[in-house]
């Protein structure tokens, strides 16, 4: 394994924009899923998005096996438990009656998702009823019931790590709107007084419980009746999950979706408001660049993680050194030595905090100083007692005097100036849209600023301008082709998800592969369309005219160079030496990978396809493009 011996001088710890940093910072989350196994949950039937009668039990155990496949490849450091309670057999650490922890074998019970759990987990309803079984969880002659014993189980198991560096959550999946419905008289009212305790004395350890409710069309799932004193909900809280209750069941693993990704904190800062005075932020990426996971290296023998050590030798008498290494710089005949610590001092330009400048109207800032995706900031009182109050103040004087915050924040290896923009609040029917809080905008350096004159002007130094009716054109074409109600989100990366379902495919040893949907691909049916090619062409005769041939413009402009022949050729010699082989037959025998990079160049090349990447991306687009 290559090592930088440069990372021993690299202040990481101090570099806000470090993933690894940043990944460290960031709470990891502790999720309890309680599924609730009684018999209504596999009576209960509904039409699935396939129009398939499915069982409310299914449905939770389909949405809990998707989300642990997303959430390994995602946050593959979050550590889950799954726990079925009212069921037959009984088994956690508790030894509580109807309460089936499910695990399997070289795992803990709360512990990072595994290839292995997921598997298992995918059949467990085959062998449900038969290893764990089936039943109401209301145990006469005690005032103990299953609920109560899920919550005392979960929030056990809950008890692994500080509140302060990990989120801890229980899902709730059930159809039953009042588990103790058939109790009645005053054991009713002392059995549900100690299950809304056992809640609140989960909740008062940092312990959050999130319902996600099961109903049918012709059933509403009444909250009111137990859960909303169960999970504390009350006013728009309890008008929200009402709403989400009567949705679709197929919207269900959206909704698990969406509490599964919670927004998370990236990294606490401080706000240096004045000289003296600071207050705490939060900050949330909104968007990043999705990436394959990092590559750990496993024996070969044991398959289990290597550890990566470094050992410093002395070049002179071979021995190992055991004192911190130094660099020196040579000054007048003399070798000064310097220290890690003193090194990280020299070059340490911020402290990696917040620092305010001042102030300038909104008007002064453009869309393009906006280079990358922002970071939204959000007030803490947890560590500064106060930063809530002072935020607003800021807050609402930023919106109101229609200003922005111009600051200083970055590293020692990337300082610059942001610009804070606050933001209000919006609401639409009862429910927030946006939440109040600051866009931390980074701006660019000087150098980053292009200026299209200059790109774009001619010899004489004069830039074209387009005409009226050319300018009209183009927006009739951008109109005919426009993307309605476009979001990055609706668009998955085809080469991740190649990726991802192949290692899936290995990791839960699944015969047939994924078939992956490049959503990406232009869309050919939309732009053949009789309006998109009209108003195509009357832009391009608009602009070059009726008579206009491309080929031939080259040619008479004298920029048909050398390099558009020579691609020309490499095009057609790809085209002939790909014809030499049985692509087909080299797929399906696993062959692809003998090739050299060269050889499979010609393929890419003879489809017009990219041939950027290493083997095994030219591989992975030559199955793609096969369709294998």
């Amino acid at each position: 394994m290559d090592l930088d011996p440069d990372d021993v001088f690299r202040d990481d710890d101090d570099d806000p924009d470090n993933e690894v940093y940043q990944e460290r910072e960031s709470t990891k989350e502790l999720v309890v899923y309680l599924v609730d196994a009684s018999p209504k949950m596999f009576s209960s039937t509904c039409l699935s998005g396939d129009q398939k009668d499915e069982t409310h039990f299914h449905i939770a155990v389909s949405c809990i096996s998707q989300s642990l496949k997303t959430q390994i490849i995602n946050r593959s450091y979050d550590e889950v438990a799954i726990c079925f309670f009212n069921t037959r057999e009984k088994k956690n650490l508790q030894d509580l009656n109807g309460v089936f922890v499910f695990n399997v074998a070289e795992r803990e019970y709360l512990d990072r998702p595994t290839a292995r759990l997921i598997k298992e987990f995918d059949h467990i309803e085959e062998r449900f009823m038969e290893e764990i079984g089936s039943q109401y969880g209301i145990f006469s002659g005690t005032r103990e019931n299953s609920l109560y014993n899920a919550l005392w189980v979960a929030q056990a198991l809950l008890r692994k790590g500080s509140a302060k560096t990990a989120d801890k959550r229980i899902l709730l999946f059930t159809n039953e709107d009042d588990p103790l419905g058939n109790i009645k008289g005053a054991t009713k009212i002392d059995m549900t007084r100690t299950t809304l305790q056992r809640a609140k004395d989960a909740q008062d350890l940092g312990i959050s419980i999130e319902l996600l409710p099961l109903s049918r069309p012709d059933e509403e799932f009444n909250v009111s009746l137990f859960f909303a004193d169960l999970i504390g909900l009350e006013g728009d809280d309890l008008a929200q999950l009402l709403h989400s209750a009567g949705e679709k069941l197929e919207d269900m693993k959206d909704q698990l979706r969406k509490r599964m990704f919670k927004k998370r904190i990236v990294r606490r800062i401080s706000f240096s408001v004045a000289n003296g005075l600071s207050i705490e932020l939060n900050t949330y990426a909104l968007i990043r660049p999705t990436i394959p996971g990092t590559i750990t290296w496993l024996d070969s023998v044991s398959n289990r993680p290597l550890k990566t050590e470094r050992s410093f030798i002395c070049s002179d008498t071979g021995a190992l050194l055991q004192e911190p290494p130094k660099r020196y710089q040579s000054y007048k005949n003399e070798n000064i030595t310097f220290s890690a610590e003193e090194l990280s001092e020299i070059k340490r330009v911020s402290t990696g905090h917040l620092h305010l400048l001042g102030f300038k109207p909104l008007s002064c800032l453009k869309d393009y100083h906006n280079l990358r995706p922002s970071t939204f900031v959000f007030p803490s009182d947890e560590e500064v007692i106060g930063s809530t109050c002072i935020f607003i103040a800021l807050h609402r004087s930023m919106l109101r005097l229609q200003r922005f915050a111009l600051a200083f924040y970055g590293s020692s290896s990337h300082p610059q100036l942001v610009a804070l923009i606050a933001q209000d609040e919006i609401v639409s029917h009862g429910s927030q849209i946006e939440p109040p809080g600051m866009h931390m905008i980074y701006l660019p350096y000087c150098e980053d600023i292009r200026h299209v004159e200059e790109l774009y002007s001619d010899s004489s130094g004069a830039t074209p301008k387009a005409t009226d009716d050319q300018i009209k054109k183009a927006v009739a074409l951008m109109k005919r082709i426009d993307l309605k109600d476009f979001s990055v989100c609706q668009f998955s990366n085809p080469a991740l998800q190649r990726h991802y379902a192949v290692l899936q495919a290995l990791a839960l040893e699944e015969l047939d592969m994924p078939e992956m949907k490049d959503e990406t691909l232009p869309d050919e049916e939309g732009m053949a369309r009789p309006g998109v090619v009209g108003a195509l062409e009357e832009f391009k005769c608009c602009v070059y005219g009726d008579n206009y041939d491309e080929e031939s413009e080259l040619v008479r402009n004298g920029k048909a160079s050398e390099t558009s022949k020579k691609r020309k050729a490499i095009a057609e010699n790809a085209v002939k030496e790909s014809a030499s082989y049985d692509w087909s037959e080299l797929a399906d025998t696993g062959k692809l990978k003998d090739l050299t990079v060269v050889e499979l160049k010609y393929y890419l090349t003879a489809h017009n396809l990219p041939v950027a990447g290493k083997k095994e991306a030219l591989i992975s687009r030559i199955l793609t493009h096969m369709g294998k």
